[in-house]
């Protein structure tokens, strides 16, 4: 796919942040709208995060043009955010690959490039590294400068917070700035606070504070009556003084779609002493008005007209998992009114928009706070009510301690309905579900189920809800396979597997070593299709903690080699209790585990990173193969 530069005269001679530097600022405002409309025009042909990257145009260029790239350190909260910085920074003619296999990373990541200071792709990470880069500037002496852009989603986060406080505290010299596109204050944006965060921003004022704070310094009650003069100065013209109080020198809020005042306002932040906070106000989907109305809808899209107003709705016929648990939600609160859902900024992903319109009072939006999620899921155990915790395998690693310390030991029931479990995809490392297995198996108090298809899903989302103690359901990212469902009252045994197909005992193949395939969770589809083409038993084991060790000790009297199979990491994973199961009863046995090998999962779609990682049918085939052959 190919984008005709000479529609972009300006941003087509940008191929380095030092380009745009060496033109004049007038040209900034053109050159902010070629960008916008080539990302507009690249991303509705490739597909990918789209409304993010439209509120942040105007700051991308801004922080590029005022700082010394990649020298100077620029740090994107998540990243969703980041592909006018990707534009910018010498991949603008790669912009089409994004997410796709062997394309661009979906978010900024070190290993891409020079510019990508830190990788990210969860929230909430830039201040804490922010300050640990200021730190290393300081002590390294050449007057490298350093700026993370953090979103009002991403400041939700206990994390961020702990940063502030910290860079308060300890007066490195850094900038945050908050792109804040939810906030309603949009009517303090305007000339007046424009001028006014220039006023505060610039030498004049802030040389006569530092200078009078020197004066006043020996006379504290002056010194004191000064500060309260400047403290409720500034708090009339702006909307907190929270951030001078953790100890940053506020600035804002200002038009983060105004270039030129960005430019002017970061210009005379640049140079300023110590932790500085600027407050950027933005519209997220900025420039095209289908996005600006329904940003959330427009987060990431596939490929689209940008000349229709809708996007093109999923040919998918059959529902998600995320939909699948959804409705199991409001299907269980109709009849159950203790049951409360709790989510960490997760709605729409989780599938649990329609359960908060019609249970407002039993749906809890913590915002991006895994680990108060998890506490605050026992706290409502403890206090009678029956919670579910919806979060994507990735966004549970946050929550580990908590889920340990305050559900485990105490072993209380709450289930976890663990969405995006297995491989994720298109958004690479960050959120490859494939460590779960492995960081929970070994908690005590802990039953961990895994669905092969959405009846098994709602069976085993019933059974844990109806548990007395912390409970797993892990699902992954995608479609069910049409299965009818049960009703929400249907539950199943605990720690018991399911024959799914036994070996045949066919003649020509008496002499062929005895195979039985153990699959967990919906790896299922290509454990049945490698099993008839090797003539094995094939097993659903269903729970991976308990293990069905009756079903396991059968399997190894009557056969010669076992395989386990699951998409998780090999490590510490399913498989691994099989293995520690097996040798704990000193049972001689050969056994093969295959899941994901040491190594973190790159992007690419699911059927292209399950090819590779050989966990499709083939692939699974191919490895017990070469393994008989040993």
């Amino acid at each position: 796919m190919t984008t005709n530069l000479a529609d972009y005269p300006l941003l087509s001679q940008i191929n380095i942040p030092e380009e745009l530097r060496n033109m004049p600022q007038d040209k900034l405002t053109r050159v902010s709208n070629e960008l916008r409309s080539f990302l507009l025009s690249s991303v509705s042909k490739s597909s990918g995060h789209f409304a993010s990257g439209l509120g942040t145009i105007e700051l991308t260029v801004a922080l590029h043009y005022v700082y010394n790239t990649p020298f100077d350190h620029l740090i994107w909260d998540v990243g969703h955010q980041a592909y006018p910085h990707k534009i910018l920074t010498g991949r603008r003619d790669k912009l089409h690959t994004i997410r796709q296999k062997d394309g661009l990373h979906p978010f900024p990541w070190r290993e891409e490039s020079e510019y990508d200071t830190l990788s990210v792709g969860h929230s909430s990470t830039s201040i804490s590294a922010a300050l640990g880069l200021a730190v290393a500037a300081e002590k390294e002496g050449k007057n490298r400068k350093t700026v993370a852009v953090i979103g009002d989603g991403a400041m939700t986060a206990g994390m961020a917070f702990e940063a502030l406080n910290h860079a308060g505290d300890i007066k490195k010299d850094m900038l945050v700035i908050l792109n804040d596109n939810d906030m309603s204050i949009s009517e303090n944006v305007g000339a007046l606070n424009n001028h006014l965060a220039k006023l505060l921003s610039g030498s004049i004022f802030t040389g006569f504070r530092e200078s009078s704070k020197k004066i006043l310094n020996n006379i504290p009650p002056i010194k004191e009556l000064a500060s309260r003069a400047e403290e409720h100065l500034k708090g009339m013209v702006v909307p907190s003084t929270f951030f001078e109080e953790l100890g940053f020198n506020y600035i804002g809020p200002i038009d983060g779609h105004d270039v030129n005042g960005l430019v002017n306002t970061i210009k005379n932040m640049r140079n300023l002493k110590g932790p500085q906070f600027l407050h950027v106000v933005t519209t997220k989907g900025k420039g095209y008005q289908a996005a600006e109305q329904d940003p959330i809808k427009y987060h990431a899209v596939p490929k689209f007209n940008p000349a229709e107003t809708s996007l093109p709705k999923s040919k998918a016929i059959l529902p998600t998992y995320s939909k699948i648990f959804g409705d199991w939600l409001c299907k269980t609160a109709e009849i159950d009114k203790k049951l409360v859902a709790v989510t960490p900024a997760m709605a729409e992903g989780s599938g649990m928009v329609e359960f908060s319109r019609r249970f407002p009072d039993q749906y809890f939006d913590v915002a991006i706070a895994e680990q108060h999620a998890v506490t605050y899921a026992a706290g409502l155990a403890i206090g009678g009510q029956k919670p579910v915790v919806a979060i994507y395998s990735s966004f549970l690693q946050r929550g580990y301690d908590q889920f340990i310390h305050d559900v485990a030991i105490q072993n209380l029931p709450v289930m976890f309905a663990v969405d995006r479990a297995g491989i994720v995809g298109a958004d690479g490392a960050t959120h490859q579900g494939v460590f779960d297995l492995s960081f929970l198996r070994c908690i005590p108090n802990t039953v961990i189920m895994a669905p092969s298809n959405e009846r098994e899903c709602q069976l085993m989302l019933n059974t844990g809800f109806k548990l007395n103690g912390p409970s797993i359901v892990r699902y992954p990212r995608g479609n069910g396979t049409g299965e009818t469902l049960p009703s929400v009252d249907e539950t199943i045994e605990i720690g018991k597997s399911v024959i799914i197909s036994q070996k045949q005992n066919i003649e020509a193949e008496k002499q062929s070593k005895t195979i039985a395939l153990l699959s967990f969770g919906t790896m299922l589809g290509e454990a049945k299709k490698a099993a008839k083409s090797l003539n094995a038993t094939l097993v659903d084991m269903r729970f991976v903690k308990p293990l069905d060790t009756a079903m396991i000790s059968d399997l190894a009297s009557n056969h010669e080699i076992l395989v386990t199979i699951e998409d998780n990491a090999i490590a510490g994973g399913a498989g691994s209790g099989v293995n520690e199961y097996l040798l704990a009863q000193g049972k001689p046995v050969c056994i093969l585990n295959i899941g994901v090998d040491d190594q973190f999962v790159k992007h690419g779609t699911q059927e292209e990173v399950h090819q590779e990682l050989g966990l499709d049918s083939l692939g699974i085939i191919n490895k017990i193969k070469r393994f008989i052959e040993l």
